[in-house]
């Protein structure tokens, strides 16, 4: 199947891509794009890969699910277009870099330029229906994900991994710690934030890792 996807993941998730389990997916989004208002849009799916390129990989955060308003989702976890209001959680991001290195709360919240720089940022489900949270997981895409994981932590090294909520940190528990930065925390929605999410410095402890990896740090 041809999947239009940045070369570099194309090429390491062909056999993904020709699995039964795919095909059915791609036939359940494509309906489900045709029958209702699907977030992200359509060219905007694989927006996550198409900014980090697989050699350029420095670090995963992971998501669940793509915000499900209008003009938010564009295919990148946590982040939202050009002059949208930041959801809370994404408030809570940005307040913690503040605290953590110093770096001003941005005027948008387009993490574009986080993925410009080496950071994936993946939804388990990489689409949603419209004011449906969650309805179009266990469709597939959380099979492609976990390959995509998979994939990251066999053939990569030194990659640091930013596991916040039970839900990333189970999805990434296989992940080999001797031979990457895996850090866990609660997730940064205003239900849990207070309890461990600020003050966990990911952010500055992602650019000392990387920085003693001969990597190039984030600007976050």
């Amino acid at each position: 199947m041809d999947v239009k996807i940045e070369e570099s993941w194309k090429s390491r998730l062909k056999e993904e891509f020709d699995k039964d389990y795919f095909i059915r997916l791609v036939d359940f989004v494509k309906n489900e794009y045709k029958r209702h208002t699907i977030y992200p849009p359509g060219p905007k799916i694989f927006n996550a890969f198409d900014h980090c390129a697989f050699n350029d990989l420095k670090v995963v955060i992971l998501g669940q699910d793509p915000y499900h308003g209008p003009n938010q989702a564009h295919g990148l976890c946590f982040s939202v277009n050009d002059g949208v209001p930041f959801p809370p959680s994404l408030i809570n991001i940005f307040k913690e870099i503040q605290k953590d290195t110093g770096v001003p709360v941005p005027k948008n919240g387009n993490l574009e330029r986080w993925a410009d720089q080496g950071v994936l940022l993946l939804n388990a489900t990489l689409t949603v229906r419209a004011h449906q949270a969650g309805s179009h997981q266990n469709k597939g895409w959380e099979q492609f994900t976990d390959a995509v994981i998979h994939k990251i932590a066999e053939e990569k090294e030194n990659i640091v991994f930013l596991l916040w909520g039970a839900y990333a940190q189970r999805k990434a528990a296989f992940v080999d710690r001797e031979k990457h930065l895996v850090l866990d925390s609660v997730h940064p929605s205003p239900l849990s934030a207070s309890r461990g999410f600020f003050g966990n410095h990911h952010f500055s402890r992602t650019n000392q890792y990387l920085t003693e990896h001969n990597k190039k740090p984030i600007n976050w």
